[in-house]
């Protein structure tokens, strides 16, 4: 997992918690790197699990929670460091269904080795979208934080609803209807 991912992580557990939970955090968990991490760098994603579920322990917040405000964490970080692919699109519902053939052949010219889920589009229209979302790491509320700030982005609202279609979360769909 790139390093950007939990630079990110740890930035945003700062801001919400305090330095002191950054500190704990890292204490608790078992990581190859220390917990020191560079935005170009490689990690391992079980160091990523490891972060998240003592942030979850300590704070009382489900992982899936934390995931999901850290998905519109993230989403700033985008806007902020690549506003040309977003001002690319005028839409919401197209910027989303854009995600596996050009969001993320954009994301491996910066990082050829990041290990990015996959999307499959299996519904469009101008106001909805159904998106497969498939994924060993199970970070699916990540990817709805990232799609509630695509939305606020566009000045749009929309209902997303998430479906698990496998149990373990390496597998859901996303039913959107733009509002």
């Amino acid at each position: 997992m790139k390093g950007i991912v939990f630079t990110e992580f740890l930035d945003l557990v700062e801001s919400k918690f305090g330095l002191e939970m950054v500190d704990k955090i890292i204490s608790q968990s078992e990581l190859e790197s220390g917990g020191a991490y560079t935005s170009i760098g490689t990690y391992r994603f079980s160091e990523m699990l490891q972060l998240l579920g003592n942030l979850s322990n300590n704070t009382g917040i489900s992982t899936d929670n934390l995931l999901l405000v850290y998905g519109e964490h993230f989403f700033s970080v985008l806007e902020e460091s690549y506003p040309g692919l977003l001002n690319t699109y005028t839409d919401p519902i197209e910027l989303l269904a854009s995600i596996e053939n050009h969001i993320h052949v954009e994301v491996r010219k910066i990082y050829p080795k990041a290990e990015l889920p996959t999307f499959i589009v299996e519904e469009k229209t101008k106001s909805s979208l159904i998106l497969i979302y498939k994924s060993s790491r199970a970070m699916h509320h990540f990817g709805l934080g990232l799609m509630n700030k695509t939305f606020e982005y566009f000045n749009s609202t929309a209902t997303i609803v998430l479906e698990r279609t496998k149990k373990d979360g390496s597998e859901v769909k996303f039913i959107i209807n733009k509002n």
